[in-house]
């Protein structure tokens, strides 16, 4: 197969700004100079530990040790192999990617067949939305308020009734039946392989990057004996606990709010709705209740950390708008957020709201949000006599484990009192019942946590068993003393701004062996590199033996103590410049133990004299400077 030339790879990675690519997963926020954080895409966490270093083109987990360059994150985002993660750049930069021996560019893998079955599949739709067949589903538009300007926007199409109109128009296209079998797209019976949508409005569903990745379709014809909804099953490339309908729309104005606020609702037309009467952050789960996986994307992409943020249910006012409501609250502890549930008037949901009341209308019903915990209580409150003594107290001994969830320790008093007017009962038999009420222990919700100091590397993972705790190095276990401070803090700014430094006083300060064996193992690296390389500092610390990589990376990507690039530069250069002053001064004590020992008019005395004058004049000389 042909491999893509080394200078192409290269270039194309030199002209992506690898926070632009990992910011589409994840919300970054500035971590000193030259660095951005956000919480980690390759694992579940409470406080950012993820750091990306546009300059030099790396990300470095702290808390997992994930770590690489814009390459590694597609591959391990969107498991690709390394050919299509420099393919899926090219295309996104518009470069023309060169391959060995003039070869032909090769076959494209199985994923990205899939992603571009979808993607065909997602125009084939929209086309026949025009289609004269389609009046029922423009008809059905138009009756919800959604014009053509709407359907375009959300890309919304027609299947036609036919049994394979799309299988036709794709496999024309030089998709194989296998390929779009694999993407959800057909199925297969006993009439043969026909299309999975038929006589349905469609919606394409995205991932977070935009890519198609499925459909969710709407039944229109009363002889379809299907369900209402039918989305595309589990393919390699959907995964429904993992999508959100909308996000890909709703992410920017998410990053950009303050505070940052998400609106879960409960259907693509609901989405709609909202984006067209000016809620833009909001998203709808696909086919599927709202949990844990959701919650992970969303926390990513909200940047879900200080507890400053807003995530928004809306939920219908009927018994399984209100069922859901409560399933999305047993979650609710997994958020840093503030959660809230809106429920519109008269049991309507965003899309009836729109149409009947007007934009303004679902705008405003965001504004009658009430907090998740004070819902979840009056939902339990609502099936007691609160008239009588006996309901009360049945209500209360429901309700107080809800409170008792409540680990905030300045939250929780508020909703006992909030429990006890509800009650119209004593405070203080609230909180005695609150008090003896079971509660899960450790999962509950904490909106306050306490964040690492700036630039201090959170704790690491623990390391696998079967490895010997002795060979895991990083900055938090390294030794506190002087001699490895300097050491550290050399590295750190050499592989961040050696570049800028002075290059001749960085590479004498590395030129001697270091004192602590990690540091040392990554000084080896570093010392060697061709500091004139794009990338220079990436493919150092991918030189640096093991098992002190994982360290090398967390050097490179923790913060440097300055108040800017100019002020890191000048401290590296200093760095440097006392790392020459310790080996000259090394060298000297090593010569005066010699002196002992040589007779002073012998030739190796007079030498060790001469050498000894020499190293105090170098040594005043790099003092001074």
């Amino acid at each position: 197969m042909p491999r893509i030339l080394q200078a192409d790879i290269d270039e194309v990675k030199s002209r992506t700004n690898i926070a632009d690519i990992v910011g589409e997963r994840v919300a970054l926020k500035s971590a000193g100079v030259g660095s951005l954080k956000g919480l980690c895409p390759f694992h579940d966490e409470k406080s950012p530990s993820f750091h990306v270093r546009p300059q030099v083109g790396f990300y470095h987990c702290f808390g997992c040790g994930a770590s690489g360059d814009v390459y590694s994150f597609l591959r391990e985002m969107d498991h690709v192999s390394f050919t299509e993660a420099v393919e899926r750049l090219a295309g996104r930069i518009g470069y023309s990617l060169h391959y060995e021996d003039g070869g032909a560019a090769p076959e494209t893998s199985g994923r990205s067949r899939l992603y571009a079955a979808n993607t065909a599949a997602a125009e084939f739709f929209r086309s026949q939305l025009l289609s004269p067949e389609a009046e029922v589903a423009r008809a059905f538009l138009g009756q919800r308020g959604f014009d053509a300007g709407a359907a375009a926007h959300f890309g919304v199409g027609f299947a036609p009734r036919g049994w394979d109109g799309m299988l036709k128009a794709l496999t024309a296209q030089g998709f194989t039946r296998e390929e779009l079998s694999n993407a959800g797209l057909v199925s297969t019976g006993q009439r043969g392989v026909y299309d999975r949508f038929r006589g349905r409005l469609v919606w394409p569903i995205r991932d977070v990057t935009g890519q198609t990745i499925g459909f969710g379709a709407r039944r229109l014809f009363d002889d379809d004996k299907g369900p209402k909804y039918l989305n595309t099953p589990e393919t390699p490339i959907y995964k429904k606990a993992q999508v959100l309908y909308g996000l890909d729309l709703a992410k920017r104005d998410i990053a950009r709010g303050d505070p940052r606020r998400v609106v879960v609702v409960e259907g693509y037309t609901d989405v709609m709705a909202c984006h067209l009467a000016g809620v833009t952050t909001a998203i709808a789960t696909c086919g599927t209740a709202f949990g844990a996986e959701h919650i992970k994307v969303l926390r990513r992409v909200m940047g879900d950390v200080s507890g400053s943020g807003e995530v928004v249910f809306t939920f219908d006012g009927d018994e399984a708008g209100q069922k859901a409501a409560l399933r999305a609250f047993s979650e609710d502890s997994r958020f840093t957020a503030q959660t809230f549930v809106a429920v519109a008037p008269d049991g309507l949901d965003p899309c009836e709201l729109r149409l009947q009341r007007g934009d303004a209308a679902v705008r405003g019903l965001i504004d009658t949000k009430v907090p998740m915990f004070e819902f979840a209580i009056d939902r339990k409150l609502s099936g007691f006599d609160l008239s009588t003594v006996e309901g009360q107290v049945g209500a209360l001994r429901a309700a107080a484990p809800i409170v008792a969830e409540i680990r905030d320790e300045l939250l929780r008093p508020g909703y006992e009192r909030v429990l006890a007017r509800r009650l119209g009962m004593d405070p203080t038999a609230v909180h005695a019942e609150v008090r003896r009420a079971p509660h899960s222990g450790g999962q509950g919700t904490q909106r306050r946590e306490t964040s690492p100091q700036p630039g201090a590397p959170s704790m690491p993972a623990e390391p696998d068993s079967g490895a010997p705790a002795m060979s895991i190095v990083t900055l938090a276990s390294l030794p506190r003393s002087a001699e490895v401070a300097l050491e550290r803090d050399t590295l750190i700014g050499a592989l961040q701004y050696g570049h800028q430094a002075d290059t001749d006083m960085l590479r004498r300060g590395l030129q001697h062996p270091f004192r602590h064996p990690a540091l040392e193992a990554v000084r080896e690296a570093v010392a060697v590199a061709d500091w004139t390389r794009p990338n220079w500092s990436v493919e150092a610390v991918n030189a640096v033996r093991e098992p002190y990589r994982s360290l090398g990376g967390e050097l490179l990507m923790t913060s440097f103590p300055a108040r800017d690039e100019q002020g890191a530069v000048a401290s590296t250069t200093d760095l440097a410049r006392r790392l020459i002053i310790r080996s000259i001064e090394q060298e000297k004590n090593e010569l005066l133990g010699a002196v002992q020992r040589v007779p002073a008019e012998s030739d190796g005395g007079r030498a060790l004299r001469v050498r000894l004058r020499d190293l105090d004049a170098e040594r005043q000389r790099f003092s001074e400077s």
